[in-house]
C-alpha cells in the first residue's frame, strides 16, 4: 500500500477528543496518521467482522482524513458505515439509531487548518476516559498503515441519514401548534448549514440563513460562538429582519448558542436552567447534569423544581458518563453543549434550540421575557489567556485568594467566595483541554463585583503567564 510520510504526533489526542494542524511545516498529523489511527480504532474496540459508523464535517482535508481512517479500518477487518457530511450530532444519531461504534472526523471551532476526531461506543455512549491513551501508544505503534491485517478486509459502504435525523430530532420537542416565528440561523458556514433547512423547513417558520454553505476555510467569522465577535453578525441580523430569536452553531454543530428578540446572547447557563426546569416538569424528580462552570443559577432552579443535582467536569466525555450513570434526564454545559437523554445521552445543539423554539412558539411572550426569571447571576463569560505554565498561573491564584475563598481543585481552580447575598462571587481558572490556555470563567450577583474579581484574577494571570 503507497502512503505517504507518517506525521502523528501524541500532542493531538487530547483529554475528549483527536485535535491536531494538518498540512503545513506544522503538521501534527496526516493522511497516513488517520490510517494508522483507523487501524488502531478496530484493533482497540474488536471491531474486525463488525460495522461502524464514520462521519466528517466540511473542513477542507476532512474528505482526505477520514477517507484515510476508513482505509486504514477496513484493512484491519471492519465493515465502514460511510454517512458522509454530518454534524456530530447527527453521527451521534448514527450511532444510537444503528447502535453501531460511532467515529466523527471534526475539528468544532478550531481554525481550518485544524482536524481532530470525536469517538463513541454503540448508541452514542462515552468511550473510556483510558481509551484516547491506548489509541495514541497503538496508533503509533502502526507503521502508517504498511502492516497489513490477516483479517480479511472489510467493506466500505454509504448511508445517508439525513432526513431521519431530522424527523428524529423534531420528534423529541413539543413543536405542535407552534405560531409562526421568524428565526435567525447563524452556520459559521459549518454543519449547521447541512441540517437546519431540512429539521426547520417542516415547521411554521420564516429561517433567515447566516453563511449555511459549507466551507471549512470559514471566510466570514470563526465557528466558536463563545467568542462575543462571532456573534455580532447574528445580533445584528436578528434586528434588522425583527426576528423573534437567532440560533448561532459552531463548526461542527453540536452547540448552540441563542440570541433574543432584542439581539442580546442569552447565557447557556439560563437556557440550562430554562430547559432543566421544562423538563422536570415533565419528570418530577429526574436527575440533571451540569458541569463545575456552570451558573448556580441551574443548581437554584433544579432545587426549586424538586430535581437531583450531579456535577460533572468539563467536557463531553465526561458530562455523557455521568448522564449514562444517573439515567439523568438532561445535562448542559456553559459551553453551550446541551445533552439529553432521549438522544442517548449525547450533546445535540438542534434539540437545544427546538426547545427554545417551541418555548417561544407557544408563548404570548417575546424570549426575552421567557429567559428574564433565569437570569440571576452576572457571568464574564469564558476568558482565555495564553500561558506557559497553567498549574504555576493557578497556584498563583490560589494563594492571592486564600484568605477570601474556598479552593476547590477537582476541575481546575475554582474559588468560591466568602461572601453572601449581594456581593457572592466564584471564579474558575481551567487548562483548554485542546488549545494552550488558561480559560477564566467569573460569576457574581453584582455586576461591579464581577468586574473586579475577573480584572484581578486576569491581572495575577498576566504576570505569570511567561
Amino acid at each position: 500500500m503507497d502512503t505517504v510520510s507518517n506525521v502523528i504526533e501524541s500532542v493531538i489526542f487530547k483529554a475528549n477528543d483527536i485535535r491536531g494542524v494538518v498540512g503545513g511545516p506544522n503538521a501534527e498529523w496526516d493522511a497516513a496518521g488517520a490510517r494508522a489511527v483507523g487501524a488502531a480504532f478496530v484493533e482497540l474496540m474488536d471491531l474486525k467482522g463488525k460495522q461502524f459508523v464514520l462521519g466528517r464535517d466540511m473542513r477542507v482535508s476532512g474528505e482526505e482524513m477520514s477517507g484515510a481512517f476508513a482505509d486504514g479500518a477496513a484493512a484491519g477487518g471492519a465493515d465502514v458505515v460511510v454517512v458522509g457530511l454530518t454534524s456530530t450530532d447527527q453521527l451521534w444519531y448514527a450511532s444510537g439509531s444503528l447502535n453501531l461504534h460511532g467515529v466523527q472526523f471534526t475539528a468544532s471551532h478550531n481554525p481550518p487548518e485544524y482536524n481532530g476526531v470525536k469517538f463513541c461506543l454503540p448508541g452514542a455512549q462515552p468511550v473510556s476516559p483510558d481509551f484516547l491513551t491506548a489509541l495514541a501508544r497503538r496508533a503509533q505503534q502502526i507503521d502508517g498503515g504498511t502492516s497489513e491485517s490477516t483479517a480479511p478486509r472489510g467493506q466500505v459502504s454509504y448511508r445517508d441519514t439525513l432526513n431521519d435525523y431530522a424527523s428524529y430530532v423534531r420528534s423529541l420537542v413539543d413543536l405542535d401548534g407552534i405560531q409562526h416565528l421568524k428565526i435567525v440561523v447563524d452556520a459559521g458556514n459549518g454543519m449547521a448549514g447541512h441540517t437546519a433547512h431540512a429539521v426547520l423547513d417542516p415547521l411554521d417558520i420564516e429561517l433567515i440563513g447566516l453563511f449555511l454553505d459549507l466551507d471549512g476555510t470559514f471566510p466570514n467569522h470563526m465557528p466558536n460562538p463563545l467568542v462575543p465577535e462571532n456573534l455580532v453578525l447574528a445580533r445584528k441580523a436578528v434586528i434588522e429582519h425583527g426576528a423573534d430569536l437567532g440560533l448561532v452553531f459552531d463548526g461542527d454543530a453540536d452547540r448552540c448558542f441563542v440570541i433574543d428578540e432584542r439581539g442580546e446572547v442569552v447565557s447557556p447557563s439560563v437556557i440550562t436552567a430554562l430547559i432543566a426546569a421544562a423538563e422536570l416538569r415533565r419528570e418530577p424528580g429526574a436527575t440533571i447534569i451540569k458541569n463545575t462552570i456552570t451558573s448556580r443559577t441551574v443548581a437554584e432552579v433544579v432545587a426549586e423544581e424538586g430535581g437531583k443535582l450531579v456535577t460533572s467536569r468539563v467536557g463531553h466525555t465526561y458530562v455523557k458518563a455521568l448522564m449514562a450513570k444517573h439515567n439523568a434526564i438532561f445535562g448542559g454545559e456553559h459551553s453551550a453543549h446541551y445533552y439529553f437523554r432521549d438522544f442517548w445521552g449525547a450533546d445535540t445543539g438542534m434539540v437545544a434550540g427546538l426547545h427554545i423554539v417551541g418555548m417561544r412558539g407557544h408563548s404570548d411572550e417575546p424570549l426575552s421575557a421567557i429567559v428574564h426569571r433565569y437570569e440571576r447571576y452576572v457571568d464574564s463569560g469564558e476568558i482565555n489567556s495564553t500561558v506557559a505554565d497553567s498549574d504555576r498561573c493557578c497556584q498563583a491564584v490560589a494563594a492571592a485568594f486564600a484568605d477570601r475563598g474556598s479552593a476547590d481543585w477537582s476541575d481546575g481552580l475554582t474559588v468560591s467566595g466568602h461572601e453572601e447575598g449581594p456581593q457572592e462571587w466564584w471564579f474558575n481558572l481551567r487548562a483548554s483541554n485542546t488549545e494552550p490556555l488558561l480559560r477564566l470563567n467569573v460569576e457574581a450577583k453584582d455586576p461591579a463585583v464581577m468586574v473586579a474579581i475577573r480584572d484581578e484574577v486576569l491581572d495575577l494571570v498576566r504576570q505569570n503567564a511567561s
